[in-house]
């Protein structure tokens, strides 16, 4: 535990833009998290799951919805964690690839979640 706080603090005073880049993909994080749970809707029988470019939407039950709100936590508590650990390992340009990448990729998680529930 001393550890993490001192990773925090060293990152704090010498690299904001890192430290900048883990609020924001917590923030995007809890934003992907909020659209998914907002949107489960258990009562329904069947939703739409996934996009194929040949068969067109997939259907399937509103359970598999459930891989985007852990995908933000993953995104949100686990990528800020290894973000620490490259930050130990291999400094700081590592560590902005990691975290500019996991951005990436909770956005198009956040944007494939919108065009399947039809609001983009």
């Amino acid at each position: 535990m001393k550890d993490f706080k001192d990773t925090i603090k060293k990152i704090y005073h010498e690299e904001k833009l890192i430290f900048i880049l883990m609020i924001s993909n917590a923030v995007l994080a809890t934003i992907l998290f909020f659209i998914g749970v907002v949107n489960l809707n258990p009562s329904s029988a069947v939703v739409k799951i996934g996009y194929g470019d040949i068969g067109g939407y997939r259907s399937g039950s509103w359970a598999d919805m459930l891989v985007f709100p852990i995908l933000a936590i993953i995104f949100g508590v686990f990528h800020t964690l290894i973000a620490m650990r490259i930050f130990r390992k291999r400094g700081a340009g590592m560590t902005k690839f990691f975290l500019i990448t996991t951005s990436a990729l909770i956005l198009g998680a956040t944007i494939v979640l919108l065009r399947l529930l039809e609001k983009v």
